[in-house]
């Protein structure tokens, strides 16, 4: 998952939640994110244009300035 923007990201469908590391290795977790729209940014051939499309401003976050960024199985790959 090469990008400019992300580092890496997961979801947990069970809290509807989507956390993203950017390129920054600054940690945001989204809330209420629809499992749909996580499957569509797996399939979008650019995560950081998605993401400013259909993420960022549309969804209630949280940032998490201790925790370190953790692998995803994205980032894994």
């Amino acid at each position: 998952m090469p990008s400019t923007v992300i580092r890496s990201y997961s979801y947990n469908a069970h809290r509807r939640e989507l956390d993203i590391v950017f390129q920054t290795r600054r940690r945001y977790r989204y809330r209420h994110v629809p499992v749909a729209t996580y499957a569509a940014m797996n399939a979008a051939p650019s995560k950081g244009a998605f993401f400013n499309r259909h993420i960022r401003g549309r969804f209630e976050f949280w940032r998490d300035p201790d925790a370190p960024p953790r692998l995803s199985l994205v980032e894994r790959r």
